[in-house]
């Protein structure tokens, strides 16, 4: 592989969903993008436009299909073919999976003896997504679940297998469309300090590749997505 070659991943998280919308634990089971989702990735992909994509990957679930596929014809990228990589697919959340956020929030809390998740986060040192991967892994009985190290291998495999790809054709601008836990752990890998708490959807993460190493830059700004409510003419 040549590692002189500049990979710039434009790692995105997909449209709001039906279950984004309902508050509800979205995993491994999906939704479809609302109309407010499919109206910010249309955003997304007007903000995006003049940047010349050399390949779009997407998550292997419907709404990060669906989200990828809006912003490479909002973005003139549509004569790309879109590659759908299980490797980059939300972390699954078992018997939990349709469950209300707080709920299973509030019991990863519990496990650590906290009353809440917040209290919880302000009072250790660990990766926030670590917390809620492995305490979920652990109650969960299904054995649909994977505990954080399996889950970063995973992440691991995908990356690798895109920037093997995007090496090939001599580096660039890569379009990638994942989840939000998959984002949290992506950066907590590469550069902890820059993690967010909540990243928001169509929001954009840029994962850089050059000279043999990641960076993160502009963790989920929202950028793109004003510049094109503006291309718009939306406020």
């Amino acid at each position: 592989m040549d590692s002189s070659s500049r990979v710039v991943i434009y790692l995105t998280r997909h449209g709001k969903t039906i279950l984004n919308t309902l508050d509800r634990v979205q995993g491994w089971a999906d939704s479809p993008l609302t109309e407010e989702g499919a109206l910010v990735a249309h955003d997304l992909g007007r903000g995006l436009k003049g940047t010349h994509f050399v390949a779009a990957y997407a998550s292997d679930r419907g709404r990060a299909i669906e989200t990828a596929r809006i912003v490479m014809q909002e973005s003139d990228n549509q004569h790309l073919k879109l590659a759908k990589l299980a490797e980059i697919r939300e972390f699954g959340f078992g018997k939990f999976e349709g469950e209300y956020n707080q709920t299973v929030l509030k019991m990863v809390a519990n496990e650590h003896g906290f009353d809440s998740i917040e209290s919880y986060y302000d009072k250790t040192t660990e990766n926030d997504s670590n917390i809620v991967i492995d305490t979920v892994h652990r109650l969960d009985e299904t054995g649909m679940t994977e505990n954080s190290t399996i889950f970063e291998e995973r992440l691991t495999a995908g990356l690798d297998e895109i920037l093997a790809d995007v090496t090939k054709l001599g580096g660039g601008d890569v379009l990638v469309v994942a989840h939000g836990m998959v984002i949290h752990r992506i950066i907590e890998m590469i550069d902890p300090s820059q993690n967010l708490r909540i990243i928001e959807n169509a929001s954009v993460t840029k994962v850089i590749f050059e000279n043999g190493a990641y960076s993160i830059e502009e963790p989920g700004n929202m950028f793109y997505v004003e510049a094109g409510k503006q291309a718009q003419g939306g406020v």
